[in-house]
């Protein structure tokens, strides 16, 4: 991979992390948040695997970015159970109406 690809991934993982972090601060939605955190994961294992062109003897950020992977994996799945807990309990997703949860 040339440096000035490796420039455009880095551009693109911006543009990914940035979208994300976004839709994390705007939506009220739990579910597009949770797409939003995953976005952002996608731009840190694209960070990951364009830097670890720097040096092709070791799989470090290869083998980071599927660490990151597995772990964005189970956080979905877990997030996920939590919001259906929630939308069972409260009849409702939207994170601005949750203001008391002790209920």
């Amino acid at each position: 991979m040339e440096p000035q690809s490796s420039g455009i991934l880095l551009l693109v993982a911006a543009a990914l992390f940035s979208i994300g972090l976004a839709v994390v601060l705007t939506k009220r939605h739990a579910v597009v948040v949770l797409m939003g955190i995953e976005l952002m994961l996608n731009a840190v294992n694209l960070n990951l695997v364009a830097f670890s062109q720097y040096d092709p003897d070791r799989l470090q950020g290869q083998l980071f970015s599927l660490f990151v992977i597995v772990v964005a994996a189970a956080e979905a799945a877990v997030a996920l159970s939590m919001i259906i807990q929630v939308y069972r309990h409260f009849r409702t997703v939207r994170l601005d109406e949750l203001t008391d949860l002790q209920q």
